[in-house]
């Protein structure tokens, strides 16, 4: 039976009341619309934004057109800029249990996982501030005695940054300080469920000395408040993180004015599992990769792909072990599995495996939704004797929900991990690193963990092949992305080669 932990009313709670912040200013929205959240571990209101709509989505890009086309900040130094992203990190560090507090009580993720969030958060803001000092051009001097070519990095201009409600302060601080380092200007849109610490994000930035108008947060529905950041021609780089079909939507939006754009999307991540592996630390990674963050999680290792030698073994393993996963109130430090973020999105995920039981897969532990009085939670769930062609075994279901498939030789698993559309990650575990570098190297996935599963560090790339995105967030480039590249082709002396003859030229 699945550990469950019933969840503490909270009581004599005061709403927290947020507006947006445009051009240094916080202020109400155009419409005087509000936006409740409630949180989905506790089912009381706990947070009430201003609304957005197209006309505060226009204020805010003009606001950012202004600061990059007029204002300081792209022309700081790098050194002036990283101190200040250094400054940043430093508050966040300082208001860290106020962060995760709000992430927790918004998203319904453990409140021991957010705190551990906002320390990997801090640290990615001093690493984009390191790479404000280090990003440069090149130059050639081998061109020939009369010509010396210089190629610049300059900011590529105003970025919109939309962030989804999964990890709503670490993934925009996976986008915005390298947009920073680079010396853009942005708006940016977290989700309306989960806005509360980006907005304390812009508090965060003023103290820290960022410029009024570089910044402009606004909250609101995509219709309403994200499609303008996807389609205004003021708008020169989007960065969207969420559902594969809404980055679809936003490629096609920005496709008007041939915006750049920067996606991380879906995943439907394998981790493959030979005979040979330490199954020890293999079991304990696959419940961590399904159920983290309520495996609601782009990078959840939703799928084993088992060697038929031990699928029985490995299967057994894990349901024992999740078993014994602690489910319940987010704001409980023992809790591991938090709260599901809507009910909607709760009677997706049980669909999933309805659908998959009646296709023949086995329930070997949860399967249901779990009553614990406030809230929307979902047991631990894993589903055995998969096939690669239930949807289940394809899809994205976003939820704790762990397959299992089985495989005979190297070749077949490979084919299993590749046949579908997203390629964001993968995880190998064999002893043979032959095996290992072998299956690395031909899983299309943008990250491949060899005998662990879901580590990170701000210095590695991060993102995805085929429908999982474009482009790759984190790592030594990631500020480059935020860039345009300019040539400066210079003629040292008279101009030798003249096209028209000299006659001609009088």
């Amino acid at each position: 039976m699945t550990v469950l932990m019933r969840p503490k009313p909270l009581d004599g709670f005061k709403v927290r009341e947020f507006k947006m912040l445009i051009d240094g200013k916080w202020t109400a929205g155009a419409e005087g619309k509000a936006i409740e959240r409630a949180s989905p571990g506790h089912g009381a209101v706990v947070s009430r934004y201003e609304a957005a709509t197209a006309i505060d989505a226009n204020r805010a890009i003009a606001s950012a057109r202004k600061a990059f086309d007029d204002g300081h900040w792209p022309r700081m130094t790098g050194a002036e800029r990283s101190r200040i992203l250094l400054r940043a990190a430093d508050i966040i560090d300082a208001r860290a249990d106020e962060l995760a507090f709000l992430d927790c009580i918004e998203s319904g993720k453990p409140i021991s996982q957010a705190k551990g969030e906002l320390g990997g958060a801090a640290d990615i803001w001093r690493y984009a501030a390191a790479l404000a000092r280090d990003l440069h051009g090149e130059s050639y001097n081998t061109l020939g005695d009369g010509t010396l070519g210089v190629v610049l990095r300059e900011a590529i201009g105003v970025v919109s940054i939309i962030t989804p409600w999964n990890f709503p302060f670490l993934i925009v601080s996976q986008k915005l300080p390298f947009a920073l380092a680079a010396g853009c200007t942005a708006v940016v849109k977290p989700s309306e469920l989960t806005s509360g610490s980006t907005l304390v994000l812009g508090e965060i930035l003023e103290a820290a000395g960022v410029p009024q108008g570089v910044v402009n947060i606004i909250v609101g529905t995509g219709p309403e408040a994200g499609a303008p950041l996807t389609s205004h021609p003021d708008i020169d780089m989007v960065s969207f993180t969420g559902s594969t079909g809404i980055g679809k939507l936003t490629m096609a939006n920005a496709a008007q004015t041939l915006k750049k754009v920067s996606l991380e999307l879906g995943g439907k991540n394998p981790q493959i599992v030979f005979p040979d592996a330490n199954l020890d630390d293999f079991v304990d990674a696959a419940v961590f990769g399904a159920y983290f963050n309520a495996g609601e999680c782009c990078n959840a290792g939703s799928r084993l792909i088992v060697h038929r030698d031990v699928a029985d073994e490995v299967t057994s393993r894990v349901a024992a072990l999740s078993a014994k996963v602690k489910v319940g109130d987010p704001l409980d430090p023992s809790t591991q599995v938090g709260a599901i973020i809507t009910p909607q999105h709760l009677a997706k995920i049980v669909g999933y495996v309805k659908g998959a039981s009646e296709n023949g897969a086995r329930v070997a532990v949860g399967g249901s939704a779990a009553d614990l009085g406030l809230g929307q939670f979902m047991e631990p769930t894993i589903l055995s004797s998969v096939a690669p062609d239930m949807a289940v075994a394809k899809e994205e279901v976003f939820g704790p929900v762990l397959s299992v498939l089985a495989f005979e030789t190297t070749d077949e698993a490979i084919r299993i991990a590749n046949s579908i559309d997203y390629g964001l990650s993968a995880g190998v575990w064999s002893r043979d690193f032959d095996t290992c570098l072998t299956v690395g190297r031909r899983v299309r996935a943008g990250t491949v963990w060899m005998n662990t599963f879901m580590d990170g560090a701000s210095e590695l790339p991060f993102g995805g092949y085929r429908q999982s995105g474009i482009g790759r967030e984190l790592g030594r480039h990631a500020v480059e992305d935020y860039t345009e590249t300019k040539t400066l082709n210079m003629h040292i002396g008279p101009r030798t080669g003249h096209w028209m003859p000299k006659e001609a030229r009088g």
